[in-house]
């Protein structure tokens, strides 16, 4: 019989290293392969082979009292053969729990002591090592109570218990033997999966134990070296002295040194893990990204995305390895956390930096001229661009000033970007590069007056004439039929979502689209159409579009509706001219009254339409007859009333959308979990089915807070409107001005009576609607209308020559005599 380290494996495959010593030493020992055992026990080996007798409870006693009787025999004899042949004996009798459990005693102490007392020794310490390694292994043993440690769990906080422990094995990571060198990693595992923070405060306690582990990954052999890189992945990392003193140990050199030796983008599992210990590393730590970006620079992490040309092959492994380093560049993005105080400055200098170091041409090359890329590659570089260009000028100019192509041919690169945005099928694609256009347009007025021609061109190119022959527009009787133009309908939707940034607080903008017409002359009205008024007569349009199949396409209409309700309140936000042309067609106002209380449609939608309905009120600087604050007041409460379409918010606010908006989230550090899940979305398996992953990009955080605001000033500013009288022009409503052969004697009695009606009304709160209305502001509302009767009635009275005062006190005096009885 052998040694046991010869016996335990079978050494398959040369690793590939010329220079790692014997040809006995340079096979690799990562495929397991039980040859089994003569000892007939328990155990998994005696069981796969059917050597194992029925185990009974005297057995295990055996078991159990043979287990102590090897290792008093280890230690007191003071024959090398005979504590050799104790311990072969030793590594079987353990691989079972009972001989676990009768181990853990004193087991620990006695094969300790031979790693220290023996390092030379090297057949020796294989096999002691064996012993351990089979101590702290689980074992297919019968279970007992459910409440009840199973024996390896409790041996791998024993060798845990005892820093000594930890220190001989670290110590054992430079011997000179592979064997030793494998197994003592191997042993270090099992504590590390089941209490990793343990293990790293034993290894940190130990003078040099981190500078041990990191010199591992230095091994002529690279199967050792990859493990201990796995080994330090599984490291809990996050402590930020942990971090420092990986770093000051030079871990960045040690891991860049793999990357680049394994070929980078196609180092498959190997590379995966040397960038999640650099994600760890960097993960909320000012300083590392500081040492990285000062000592060594970004470019050896930007060289792994270099391919060989845009048409470049991905397998998995190189998808996986990309995400990666994009993942990366978003934390370098992202900064130092929220409390640290160097947060802001860290963050702008990483962003200038890697704009320097030429990101964004690997970025673009990924996102945009890629032909093969994977969609999760193309999003997740989009939104890259996006992050590293938000509040950053400098960052903001280089990307407009960005070409694609050949000379003379060469074309804007944010040009690119928006035909992805009209044209790609993926969902998730049109968000990210609608993504990329917000951060660009957001705080960057100049940019989004560069943006504007290119969109209004697009815009102009996508409204087709077909779509005007096709819709017999009646916005009263929603009489809106439609051909198969649903393609042309969700493309200019998409372009609507990036007009929108465009225009955002922006009100130079808001005015030159404003004067946009349309180039092709419309059938009803017989002059170019207003873009404004086009937008309106889409979202009509989406409202009936139908799938195929004649049914009503909610998802996608919803989205279309959605999107441009969002373009026109960003549009009419604080710009009477906007407002002003859209009320310049009746049929708007109708429209959106019918839109807002419909029951066909989403809760969000009609929202939204309150909003908007709600900015033709705030906003109005009109005097024109029908088109004053006060008339579109007064229409919102003769059509809709004000109970309903206060409620239209207060259903908004209350929704999915609104209450599953998230703010910022902070980056989490990459695990080799996350990192199998990350290209989840090439294979469809996260695709958006419905409309709720859309509608999330339209009612995102910065969207949400404004329309809080928003309905917060609607709510404060349209009873006050309804209130105020529209003119100062004393105007009686029709049914009470005077009548052809109604003289002044008859007329001024008709009044007479009805102001001490409508007065007598307004003291005493019997009115019918009052009493009717189940909602601060209702009541105000009704009064206000009332009172504003009688203030008509009263200046007619003045005029007539009456004496007003006289007829109110009157009133008065009846309703305290009503109250007294």
């Amino acid at each position: 019989m052998g040694s046991v380290a010869e016996n335990l494996y079978i050494d398959e495959k040369v690793s590939g290293d010329a220079n790692s010593g014997s040809s006995e030493d340079r096979k690799t020992l990562s495929t397991r392969n039980w040859r089994g055992c003569v000892c007939r026990c328990e155990c998994e080996v005696c069981v796969e082979f059917g050597q194992s007798d029925l185990y009974t409870s005297t057995e295990a006693e055996k078991r159990f009292g043979h287990v102590k009787r090897l290792l008093d025999q280890i230690s007191k004899t003071l024959l090398v053969e005979e504590k050799k042949t104790a311990i072969v004996e030793l590594v079987f009798a353990v691989w079972s729990s009972t001989g676990q459990m009768a181990f853990g005693e004193t087991g620990f102490h006695v094969i300790l002591s031979i790693l220290k007392e023996k390092p030379n020794d090297v057949q020796m310490v294989r096999n002691a090592l064996e012993t351990l390694l089979m101590a702290v292994t689980p074992t297919n043993y019968a279970k007992g109570p459910s409440d009840e440690v199973p024996p390896n769990l409790i041996n791998s906080n024993l060798l845990l218990s005892e820093k000594e422990n930890i220190s001989i094995l670290l110590s054992l990571l430079s011997h000179e033997d592979i064997h030793v060198r494998y197994a003592t990693l191997q042993l270090l595992m099992p504590p590390l999966n089941k209490s990793p923070q343990k293990l790293l405060e034993v290894i940190c306690s130990i003078p040099s134990g981190i500078k041990q582990l990191l010199n591992f990954l230095n091994d002529d052999c690279k199967l050792l070296r990859n493990e201990a890189m796995t080994f330090l992945t599984f490291l809990n990392c996050e402590a930020e002295e942990i971090q420092e003193l990986l770093a000051f140990e030079g871990a960045f050199v040690k891991i860049f040194s793999i990357i680049e030796d394994e070929g980078g983008l196609e180092g498959g599992v190997v590379v995966q893990d040397c960038l999640i210990l650099l994600s760890n590393l960097l993960h909320c730590s000012a300083s590392n990204q500081a040492a990285l970006r000062e000592a060594i620079g970004f470019d050896k992490l930007l060289s792994v995305l270099k391919l060989r040309k845009a048409t470049y092959s991905f397998s998995s492994d190189m998808t996986t390895i990309v995400l990666c380093v994009l993942e990366i560049i978003n934390l370098l993005i992202t900064g130092a956390p929220e409390t640290d105080p160097t947060r802001d400055s860290d963050k702008l200098t990483n962003k200038t930096v890697l704009v320097q170091e030429k990101v964004l041409d690997y970025l673009f090359m990924l996102g945009v001229e890629s032909q093969c890329a994977p969609v999760a590659v193309r999003c997740t570089a989009l939104h890259c661009i996006g992050d590293l260009i938000a509040d950053h000028p400098k960052n903001l100019k280089e990307l407009a000033s960005k070409r694609f192509g050949e000379e003379p041919d060469l074309e804007p690169a944010l040009k690119s970007v928006f035909q992805m945005v009209l044209r790609t099928s993926s969902k998730q694609e049109f968000m990210a590069a609608d993504y990329l256009f917000k951060n660009f347009c957001q705080r960057n007025p100049d940019g989004q007056t560069m943006l504007l021609s290119t969109v209004i061109l697009q815009l102009q190119s996508m409204i087709h004439a077909p779509v005007e022959n096709d819709i017999n527009m009646s916005f009263g009787s929603h009489d809106l039929t439609t051909g198969e133009n649903k393609g042309d309908l969700e493309t200019c939707s998409r372009a609507a979502s990036v007009l929108s940034h465009v225009i955002k607080g922006n009100n130079l903008c808001k005015e030159k689209v404003l004067h946009i017409e349309l180039l092709q002359p419309t059938p009803i009205l017989g002059s170019p159409e207003p873009l404004l008024h086009c937008m309106v007569k889409y979202l009509a349009l989406a409202s009936c579009m139908k799938s195929k199949d004649g049914k009503s396409s909610t998802s996608e209409n919803v989205f279309v509706q959605s999107v441009i309700l969002k373009l026109l309140i960003i549009w009419l936000s604080d710009c009477p001219n906007a407002v002003q042309c859209f009320l310049d067609s009746r049929s708007h106002l109708t429209y959106l009254l019918e839109l807002v209380s419909s029951p066909t449609t989403t809760v969000g939608v009609r929202g939204l339409t309150a909003v908007l309905l709600g900015e033709c009120v705030i906003y109005n600087k009109s005097n024109a007859s029908g088109k004053d604050a006060y008339s579109i007041a007064d229409a919102i409460s003769q059509k809709v009333g004000f109970t309903s379409y206060f409620l239209k918010f207060d259903e908004m606010q209350k929704s999915h959308l609104f209450t599953s908006a998230k703010p910022f989230l902070p980056i989490k550090p990459l695990t080799r979990s996350t990192v199998a899940s990350m290209d989840e979305i090439e294979y469809g398996r996260t695709e958006p089915s419905d409309e709720h992953c859309m509608l999330t990009s339209v009612f995102d955080s910065p969207f949400i807070y404004s329309l809080e605001c928003l309905v917060a000033d609607i709510r404060e500013k349209m009873v006050e409107a309804h209130r105020s009288p529209k003119s100062q022009v004393t105007v009686v409503p029709a049914d009470l001005e005077q009548q052809g052969e109604e003289n002044d004697v008859d007329y001024i009695k008709r009044l007479k009576t009805f102001v001490e009606k409508h007065y007598h009304e307004i003291q005493s709160g019997d009115n019918k609607t009052l009493m009717e209305s189940d909602a601060m502001i209702d009541l105000l509302v009704c009064l206000g209308q009332e009172q504003r009767k009688v203030d008509k009635l009263s200046s007619r009275l003045r005029e007539l020559g009456e004496d007003v005062g006289k007829l109110l006190e009157d009133v008065v005096d009846d309703v305290d005599a009503d109250e007294d009885d």
